[in-house]
């Protein structure tokens, strides 16, 4: 048995779905890959694959082996590339990951900046609010605004998240702002989550969190509904700084309660601990870091002049 051979059918097959759109990929007959898998299957004494007359899905055992044979025939063509002299282009597809919001605003511009610079490299960028497994779904890197958990990613960090208050000129005339979390009982607040809104925020105050009632004018589902009415004058809401900042710089809202900003939520860049880092993943990672870097960062400087 051709073991690399092998795991490349079958990792095919998983991507794919399906016999018949693998065999279309590798240009194979139907048959050698159906024999192959079924060949693998019987060394390993383990069912792979789940197969109907509709699709074919893989099994538990079968998503712990095609993501260990991505890796491996990921590793086998770095180490082929960096004897070969391909090693110096970096070429293939990537996929990469982040929250709906940060993906638009500060993870696509400098993916467009990657491609412009690395012709060769293609990118799926997938944009979801949710943890999406880099293993089970194949994905290469991902940005994760958290405290990490998982010891089998490797991390790069890149800075750090805060959440802040804010309120347009036209309602500060109008009402004035703030001085301390506890006043925004009095106030016209914006509340925005998924679910049901919240009835209080978070703040930091004599080196601890707390938490504040607030009163609620407007709930909405999503933060560019919230801050789109913060814009308008209804009244104060809060919101991760990379979210505001452009309508802080432009002048269409301005920072309330500032003294009282926590330390924030790190950003990770985080990937699959393997071996071999693929040349096309290294490049990815040392372009797109420290341009991360530097957004966060200036983010951050915004929010320390402002309560200065």
């Amino acid at each position: 048995m051709d073991r690399f051979q092998f795991m490349t059918v079958f990792v095919a097959v998983g991507k794919a779905g399906g016999f018949s759109a693998a065999a279309r990929e590798l240009g194979m007959p139907l048959a050698t890959v159906s024999r192959q898998v079924a060949e693998l299957e019987a060394q390993l004494g383990v069912r792979l694959l789940r197969r109907s007359t509709r699709k074919v899905e893989l099994t538990e055992h079968g998503q712990i082996f095609h993501a260990a044979c991505r890796r491996i025939l990921e590793d086998l063509r770095e180490a082929e590339a960096s004897v070969s002299g391909a090693f110096q282009a970096p070429k293939g597809d990537l996929t990469v990951t982040a929250s709906m919001a940060f993906g638009r605003q500060y993870l696509q511009p400098v993916v467009h900046e990657f491609l412009a610079a690395y012709p060769e490299i293609n990118v799926r960028l997938v944009l979801a609010d949710r943890i999406v497994n880099l293993l089970e779904e194949h994905v290469d890197a991902a940005v994760r605004i958290a405290e990490l958990e998982d010891s089998t990613l490797i991390a790069r960090t890149l800075g750090v998240v805060r959440v802040v208050t804010c309120a347009s000129p036209a309602y500060i005339t109008r009402r004035g702002a703030p001085r301390h979390p506890r006043e925004l009982i009095d106030h016209d607040c914006i509340a925005w989550s998924p679910q049901a809104p919240p009835a209080a925020w978070w703040y930091h105050e004599a080196g601890a969190d707390v938490t504040v009632p607030i009163r609620v004018r407007l709930a909405t589902s999503t933060t560019e509904s919230a801050l789109a009415a913060a814009e308008a004058g209804v009244g104060v809401t809060q919101a991760p700084c990379y979210l505001i900042c452009e309508s802080v710089r432009a002048g269409r809202l301005a920072l309330v309660l500032k003294e009282f900003v926590g330390a924030g939520t790190p950003v990770h860049l985080v990937y699959p601990g393997q071996r071999l880092v693929p040349s096309k993943l290294r490049a990815f990672l040392d372009f797109t870091a420290p341009r991360l870097t530097e957004r966060l960062r200036s983010n951050d400087l915004m929010v320390e002049r402002a309560a200065a």
